[in-house]
């Protein structure tokens, strides 16, 4: 059986729509109280607040840009050091696809700002008190765009591919203190950001022929949490219907 996890924190950045609703719920019914962090949709994070209250859990919504290291401190510097979370789940990404020919320097700048510069404003912040409580779990999500790379998507796959180089670097640092860091890449996910994708030419490439979902992403990332006998450490696990073999 997994171990009860009453009263312990899950912070979930981009928890308020797609992946990380998803990873915030499931968390949430697996016994977290969950810190909801997000950049703007107020309404949506609302919405997932109000369902977490429902289960019997508590859930405090952060509002702000992680691309900010000052606000990422001023978020989560001093609710870290009285109480470090238990499990920190990363999910934090934009898109501004381009040919790298016509890309121009803000498209650039902008996704590696919020999908990898994110990662250190976030994870540095909350990381020494989880060193100091020595546990904790770290889930980042990256992609499988960051493991193959797509035409079009040049700022974006160096961006995944950059967290997991961050990923793997820091399993090595901190692994003593009992705190585990993986890697959950997905594929293609039907969410507000694969709306638009052309499905008759992407569905050929998924040997299972079909998107993946948010909850079958946020269940591999709840067992990363939860599962006690755990080995799996400085891992990319990829959820993608077998897109990247």
């Amino acid at each position: 059986m997994k171990e009860k996890f009453a009263s312990r924190i899950a912070l979930v950045i981009g928890g308020s729509r797609g992946i990380g609703r998803a990873v915030a719920l499931r968390l949430a019914r697996s016994g977290f109280d969950i810190w909801l962090a997000y950049h703007s949709n107020h309404e949506a994070a609302q919405e997932v607040h109000s369902l977490i209250r429902q289960m019997g859990r508590a859930c405090e919504l952060m509002a702000f840009d992680i691309a900010d290291l000052q606000a990422s401190k001023n978020a989560l510097e001093k609710r870290s050091e009285d109480n470090p979370p238990d499990v920190v789940v990363y999910n934090a990404g934009i898109t501004r696809d381009n040919l790298l020919v016509w890309m121009t320097k803000e498209e650039w700048d902008m996704v590696l700002r919020t999908n990898l510069d994110g990662f250190y404003n976030v994870v540095h912040t909350v990381i020494f008190a989880m060193l100091r409580e020595k546990r904790g779990r770290i889930v980042v999500i990256s992609s499988a765009s960051g493991q193959i790379g797509q035409a079009g998507q040049v700022n974006y796959s160096a961006s995944k591919a950059g967290l997991i180089g961050a990923v793997k670097a820091l399993a090595r640092e901190v692994a003593r203190k009992n705190i585990y860091v993986n890697v959950v890449a997905p594929g293609v996910i039907d969410t507000e950001m694969s709306q638009d994708l052309p499905k008759d030419r992407i569905l050929p490439l998924i040997p299972l022929q079909r998107f993946g979902t948010a909850e079958e992403v946020a269940a591999v990332v709840d067992f990363l949490c939860t599962e006690p006998l755990m080995y799996i450490h400085g891992q990319v696990i990829g959820v993608n219907g077998g897109l990247v073999l």
